[in-house]
């Protein structure tokens, strides 16, 4: 069966439609019984035998044209090597295509059925991926050697129970890049969990972050020279703009319940504990949080690295993407379809 390439679309006949489609969920049916293919579908037939020539092209020479891409073919034969059918999501084919390559469906179904498992996006490690591009979308990063790493991205809406009633106007003293309360409540580090003692033996004498600190300044709770001016201030001449993206994220995490503390020790911004009620029963953290620009662009190499770390010490890796206004959330985690 030789079949002919007409406008980046692969055209054949009612006998490939009954063939590929029917069956095995290749391509799409237009009018007169007729069936359209992907240029990757019609690269993955050529693959496995099931046809000829595409205008004369074997596979070799197919898919050393320009034609096709082969980071998109090797995705795609890895899915359906997999067990799943898929369609190349171009518009006209499948509902809401942006930002994905391929839609695939469950195993056992196809583009017949009216169910989605994943919304594929193909991306070589060598790539950059703009986090506006990433959210309800499984990223398929295929590496220099042809191996493929799948990542599940999402939109989470982080939110937790750790509220606690704060005193105001504790006194405390700015420093050089810190803030220290002499002598504060038992609440503002046992039930709130905010700051770190000076000494672990005993009461008193609270270390606060420069993010706590103007947090707690800007909410009245302490009372500091210059207010939480002088604390946003500070912080600018330790962090420069950093310091205001890390602390709108600070301040929305609070806000809704959630503890972020230091995420240093993990490379990350923040830590964070959605329940709280005592120091004295933690538990685990949940995720590690990375502050970025909403206009981030990732290194796909970044994503598995920070994915992996996370992984390794039982938490979820969550990036913070700061705009003007509010922050939003995305999610990056290892899938294996």
């Amino acid at each position: 069966m030789d079949l002919t390439l007409t406008d980046s679309v692969v055209r054949a006949d009612a006998e490939a439609r009954e063939r590929f489609y029917d069956s095995r969920g290749y391509g799409r049916p237009v009018d007169a019984g007729a069936l359209e293919l992907a240029p990757v579908e019609a690269a993955h037939l050529l693959y496995r035998g099931d046809l000829d020539a595409v205008d004369g092209m074997n596979f070799r020479a197919f898919l050393a044209s320009a034609t096709v891409s082969e980071i998109e073919f090797l995705v795609y034969k890895n899915l359906r090597d997999r067990g799943f059918y898929l369609t190349p999501a171009i518009d006209g084919w499948v509902d809401d295509p942006d930002r994905a390559d391929f839609v695939v469906y469950p195993r056992g179904k196809g583009p017949w059925d009216d169910e989605v498992q994943y919304r594929v996006r193909v991306v070589s490690e060598r790539a950059t991926v703009a986090a506006s591009d990433l959210g309800d979308v499984v990223l398929a990063v295929v590496d220099e050697e042809s191996e493929l790493t799948y990542l599940e991205t999402e939109r989470p809406d982080l939110s937790g129970s750790s509220e606690a009633d704060l005193p105001s106007s504790v006194d405390a003293d700015l420093l050089s890049d810190r803030a220290l309360v002499w002598d504060p409540p038992a609440e503002l580090y046992e039930q709130a969990f905010y700051g770190q003692r000076l000494d672990d033996q005993r009461e008193g004498d609270l270390q606060l972050s420069l993010l706590e600190a103007a947090y707690l300044a800007r909410r009245g709770v302490l009372s500091i020279d210059g207010g939480d001016e002088a604390v946003v201030a500070r912080g600018r001449e330790v962090e420069g703009d950093r310091f205001d993206r890390r602390l709108r994220v600070y301040a929305t995490l609070r806000d809704r319940g959630v503890v972020p503390k230091t995420g240093f020790k993990f490379g990350a911004d923040f830590r964070t504990y959605a329940h709280v009620e005592s120091v004295d029963d933690l538990g685990h953290s949940e995720h590690l949080v990375r502050v970025f620009a909403r206009e981030h662009t990732f290194d796909p190499r970044d994503l598995a690295l920070d994915v992996r770390l996370a992984h390794g010490v039982r938490k979820r890796m969550v990036y913070a993407l700061t705009g003007p206004e509010e922050s939003t959330w995305l999610t990056v985690s290892r899938l294996t379809p």
